[in-house]
């Protein structure tokens, strides 16, 4: 195995009555994770749901708490969004963080039959809503100057050429995009983005309904359209246990027990596909992933690892996650 840096997946949830609560323990724990040495701190963008909203606004703070680590959306549904006033928000958000931002990207819409109609006027289900979405934000991301080369505005105390500002050089070449199909990851290696892909794919159109050889199929469908030499980012839901004491680690595994069935086969028209949760000591944990397909596929070794944690686990839970992932790189390293 490859594996060569670590990064975390934080679900960013708090109680419905004191939300700022639960928000500042997921800053704390971004600042613990820089603390132990991950590369980066991962957040989902969720609507309706008691988890972070605004992922812009939210790692606009975190950049505040941190000074080394990536701050990345993992990821946000462009469904929503205004391709300009997002590249708007993600810009000023690394231009905080000083470079540190990961944009990351998804199409769909989560509650469209309850939300899209608040958000939108007049009839989006004629609107465009896929990968041409994603493309026009991260060219707004680029900073291509607006209008004419004679176009310029004024503002007190300055006169220039409109672009979306602040203009940060180098965010388009950090964006990255959720693959979990055929189709989605050759279209993220054709867009010249980095691959995230977590612990849900589609095996629809390939003859496996093994997880890790799908995601490696997935991961190698990627390279061979584009994405050779950019970064891919494997998530798995892992729980270690050395630290854990023998309640903590019973409810643990009970947690893992409770998601098992939805592993044993693929889901619907798109073959959806669930990898196994995986809980216990370290060094068992790097066993299990020296042997899955996904992080040897044949067009090159994947060398980034991002644990994503539970959902529904405290946040003194996820501190212990941490620290004894930590263990992860060397384990692999005698598991291999």
């Amino acid at each position: 195995m490859a594996i060569e840096s670590l990064a975390f997946l934080t679900p960013g949830n708090y109680v419905d009555d004191d939300p700022a609560s639960g928000l500042e323990d997921t800053l704390r724990l971004i600042e613990f994770g820089e603390r132990l040495g991950y590369r980066g701190a991962w957040v989902r963008q969720r609507h309706l749901e008691h988890g972070i909203s605004s992922a812009a606004v939210f790692l606009g703070a975190a950049s505040q708490r941190t000074s080394t680590i990536e701050l990345g959306t993992a990821v946000i549904p462009i469904g929503y969004e205004n391709p300009f006033r997002l590249a708007e928000d993600l810009s000023l958000a690394d231009a905080l963080s000083r470079g540190r931002l990961q944009p990351g990207f998804s199409t769909g819409m989560p509650h469209a039959d309850l939300l899209a109609d608040v958000v939108f006027e007049g009839d989006w289900r004629t609107f465009e809503f896929g990968h041409a979405r994603v493309a026009r934000t991260v060219e707004h991301l680029r900073g291509a100057y607006l209008g004419d080369e004679t176009a310029r505005i004024e503002s007190p105390g300055n006169v220039q050429r409109p672009r979306l500002q602040p203009h940060t050089p180098g965010l388009a070449d950090r964006s990255w995009y959720g693959g979990t199909s055929l189709g989605s990851s050759r279209w993220t290696g054709e867009a010249g983005l980095h691959l995230l892909t977590g612990n849900i794919v589609s095996a629809a159109g390939i003859e496996s309904d093994d997880f890790g050889t799908v995601q490696a199929t997935l991961i190698d469908a990627y390279r061979a359209a584009g994405g050779a030499g950019r970064r891919v980012a494997v998530g798995r839901v892992i729980v270690p246990t050395d630290s854990a004491d023998r309640a903590t680690v019973a409810r643990y595994r009970e947690y893992a027990r409770s998601r098992y069935d939805r592993t044993l086969t693929p889901h619907g028209d798109k073959r959806t596909l669930f990898a196994e949760d995986l809980v216990g000591p370290i060094a068992e944990i790097a066993e299990r992933l020296a042997a899955d397909p996904a992080f040897s596929p044949e067009s090159g070794p994947v060398t980034e690892f991002r644990l994503e944690l539970p959902y529904e686990f405290d946040v003194r839970d996820y501190e212990q996650i941490l620290t004894d992932a930590r263990g992860l790189l060397p384990a692999l390293s005698s598991a291999a």
